[in-house]
C-alpha cells in the first residue's frame, strides 16, 4: 500500500513538472504551487505510512518548521542567504515568505536523506556493533546535504528566471548565474547540513536504513536530477544552471544511480548490501 500511494503521487508529480514548460504566467505560477504541494504530500507521506509518525514529525519539524523559520530570517535579515524580496505569484505569505516554500525544502530534504542513506548502507560497524561508524556518519551527514543543497543550483535560477523572487545585491555571483549571490547557495549548505544533522536524531532508528518501500523516493530523486538536466539545458533556456546543476546533484545523484545498476536484478548482492527492515533496529550495520 505504501508504494502504491507513493508510486501514484510521483506519477502526478511528474505529470505536472512535465507540464511546467508548456505554460505561461499565472497558469506556470499555479502549476508552481500545485508541484511544491504534491511533493510536500508525496515525501512526508511515504515518511508517515514506511516509518511511521515520529519519522513524519520530524522531518515536519526539521524541514517544514525550519525552512519557514530560515526563511523568514533571511528576508528580515538578509543573513544566511543574502538580501532577498519574494514576489506575490506564489500564493499567501507569513512573515513575508510564500507559505510553499517550506514545503519545498520538505519536498526534496526527505528523498536526498535516503538518496545517502542508501549510499552508505554496507561497511563496518562502531565497536559495539549498534550502528555507523562516525566516519560513515559524517559521510551520510555530507552527501544529504550536498544533495539537497545542489538542487537549488537548478531551482534558484529557475525561479529567478520567472520572478517568483529577486536579490537587492546578487553579487558576486557564479559564472553564468547572473541575479544569484554566492551567499544564497552558502546559506543553503548551512541549513542542509542542520537539516540533515538533526533528522536522525530526531526520527530514530527508523530514518537510519532503506528497503524496497523507499523505492519511489529513490525514484524520485534520480527524475529530479537528470529532469532538472533536460528541462533547463533543452526547454527552459538556461544551459548555465543545467551545467552547475548537474555537476553539483552529480556528487549524490551519480554514485546512487550507479548503485542501483549493480544491485539490479540478475546481480548476486551480498547480504550486507541490502537489508530488510526490522521496526526499531537500526539496519545500516
Amino acid at each position: 500500500m505504501t508504494r502504491r500511494i507513493s508510486w501514484t503521487l510521483l506519477a502526478v508529480l511528474v505529470l505536472a513538472q512535465i507540464c511546467y514548460p508548456l505554460t505561461t504566467g499565472a497558469t506556470r505560477a499555479g502549476l508552481t504551487v500545485a508541484t511544491v504541494v504534491l511533493g510536500w504530500l508525496l515525501s512526508v507521506g511515504h515518511a508517515l505510512l514506511s516509518r511511521g509518525p515520529r519519522v513524519a514529525a520530524a522531518l515536519v519539524a526539521v524541514a517544514t518548521g525550519g525552512g519557514f523559520a530560515i526563511e523568514a530570517i533571511g528576508v528580515a535579515t538578509g543573513v544566511p542567504f543574502g538580501s532577498y524580496d519574494y514576489s506575490g505569484e506564489l500564493g499567501p505569505k507569513l512573515a513575508g515568505v510564500p507559505l510553499i516554500i517550506p514545503l519545498a525544502w520538505t519536498w526534496m530534504a526527505w528523498p536526498a536523506w535516503l538518496a545517502a542513506v542508501r549510499l552508505t548502507a554496507g561497511g563496518t560497524t562502531t565497536a559495539g556493533g549498534g550502528g555507523p561508524t562516525a566516519g560513515r556518519w559524517v559521510g551520510r551527514i555530507a552527501l544529504a546535504t550536498v544533495g539537497l543543497a545542489a538542487w537549488d543550483l537548478f531551482l534558484d535560477p529557475q525561479m529567478v528566471a520567472e520572478g517568483y523572487w529577486v536579490w537587492r545585491d546578487a553579487t558576486p555571483a557564479l559564472p553564468g548565474l547572473a541575479g544569484i549571490p554566492v551567499s544564497n547557495y552558502l546559506g543553503w549548505l548551512l541549513f542542509a547540513v542542520l537539516l540533515m544533522s538533526a533528522l536522525r536524531p530526531l526520527a530514530g532508528p527508523a530514518a537510519a536504513h532503506t528497503d524496497r518501500r523507499d523505492h519511489p523516493m529513490i525514484a524520485l530523486y534520480l527524475w529530479t536530477y537528470f529532469s532538472s538536466v533536460l528541462a533547463h539545458a533543452v526547454f527552459l533556456d538556461l544551459p548555465a544552471s543545467a551545467l552547475w546543476g548537474a555537476a553539483g546533484m552529480s556528487v549524490t545523484a551519480v554514485p546512487l544511480a550507479v548503485t542501483l545498476l549493480r544491485a539490479r536484478p540478475g546481480r548476486r548482492i551480498r547480504p550486507a548490501d541490502h537489508q530488510p527492515h526490522r521496526p526499531g533496529v537500526d539496519a545500516t550495520r
